[in-house]
């Protein structure tokens, strides 16, 4: 009989050549259970999606809670369905007031392309502006404005009139005018490597958007609910866009997407034509509830406050030659070290050490560091300790070959 692991191999279609293979019997806390009773520290979150951890009580108490009232109804938009209306009316109390319509999808990637088709019918405008190194998905619309050509040239043509600029380069922004319907952006470049934004740049973005009557997009999937050490990023650097993104963390552990505009903006999408965005199961009530008692648990044991000191521990515990940089200064960090094939080996390793790391996409001398958010000093003291062990490890067998 063949076991999980050649099962995996054989009929889940694999997106690398050698994927990390741990089979996982059970999650809870900041942990990692294989079948074999092998114990992991989370130090990703599931890229940014376990904010409040894994398996929350109060999360899996509101998902019971749902499965138990209904599951799928009707495709989106045409019933009402209360843990939409609540979640979309808590994070609209949590916004600015221009964001208070809610259009919940599946997913990141799918939250872009509702924002672009958004731009493009409510200023009649095609052309689109993004940034090198940018992430916004793997769908051909979010690939269209993903910043690296690696990942983009294999699946050409792309969507045409979209010109891309370089993050933090002030010139590059005089490309923005009165024919661009849209500038889209992460307010922290994170699989760039945690990139964030030189002072004044996110407001010059902001200005000339106005100014043009082109519409601004933040895509929040990986910085929003907390990990920054705001609810979100837009509150972090006081500017705030036409669009918001949000992803990952939205769902509470359960697959969820939305892109929020104001009552104008987003009405476009009802007669320009009707059903201009339309989606079967763009949110699910099992998932708004899942993701709206997370919210609520990251406010009620005010989480985001306690991610600057707790980063700060990291910064501190991670002292080590090997490491030359630490960039963030909340829950989203990037360690950097001497060499891009120092990073893979680390990553590989760290399982072997009770750890859970990942790499970033367009940064390969760096590896990511984003713990769910209830991760405890003890933890993270813990959790540095193998990092620093791992480290002298990979360190000492490179020397040895």
């Amino acid at each position: 009989m063949l076991t999980n692991r050649q099962l995996f191999l054989l009929h889940i279609g694999q997106t690398s050549a050698s994927p990390l293979m741990l089979e996982i019997e059970k999650a809870e806390g900041i942990y990692m259970y294989s079948p074999g009773g092998e114990k992991y520290i989370d130090l990703i979150s599931g890229v940014s999606v376990s904010n409040t951890g894994h398996r929350h009580p109060k999360v899996v108490e509101a998902v019971k809670s749902q499965v138990d009232s209904y599951l799928h109804l009707m495709v989106y938009g045409e019933m009402v369905q209360s843990p939409q209306v609540k979640y979309a009316q808590r994070l609209a109390e949590l916004l600015p007031a221009s964001l208070n319509v809610c259009y919940f999808v599946n997913s990141g990637s799918e939250a872009v392309e509702g924002a672009l088709k958004l731009s493009k019918n409510f200023t009649r405008r095609s052309r689109i502006i993004y940034f090198r190194n940018s992430y916004h998905g793997g769908t051909h619309g979010a690939m269209s404005v993903q910043g690296s050509e690696k990942f983009r040239n294999g699946f050409r043509p792309l969507l045409p009139d979209t010109f891309q600029i370089d993050f933090n380069d002030f010139s590059s922004l005089s490309s923005i005018d009165n024919h661009t319907a849209c500038v889209i952006t992460e307010p922290v470049q994170a699989e760039a490597g945690v990139v964030y934004p030189s002072p004044g740049f996110l407001e010059e973005i902001r200005e000339r958007c106005t100014r043009e009557g082109a519409l601004l997009i933040f895509d929040e999937s990986q910085t929003g609910f907390g990990r920054t050490g705001h609810l979100f990023a837009i509150d972090k650097f006081g500017v705030f866009p036409d669009i918001l993104v949000l992803a990952k963390a939205l769902g509470g552990g359960m697959p969820l997407g939305a892109f929020i505009s104001s009552k104008e903006i987003m009405s476009s999408l009802i007669n320009g034509p009707g059903l201009g965005h339309i989606t079967t199961f763009g949110g699910h009530p099992v998932c708004c509830a899942a993701g709206l008692a997370s919210l609520e648990v990251i406010l009620e044991e005010n989480l985001t406050a306690s991610c600057p000191e707790k980063s700060s521990l990291f910064r501190k515990e991670l002292s080590h030659p090997a490491i030359s940089e630490i960039r963030g200064d909340g829950l989203l960090m990037a360690v950097k070290l001497d060499n891009p094939d120092l990073v893979q080996k680390t990553v590989r390793h760290a399982p072997e050490f009770g750890l859970i790391l990942d790499y970033f996409l367009f940064c390969d001398d760096s590896f990511r560091i984003a713990p769910p958010l209830i991760i405890g000093s003890r933890e993270i003291v813990t959790a540095c300790g193998k990092v620093k062990e791992l480290l002298d490890t990979v360190i000492k067998n490179q020397a040895g070959r």
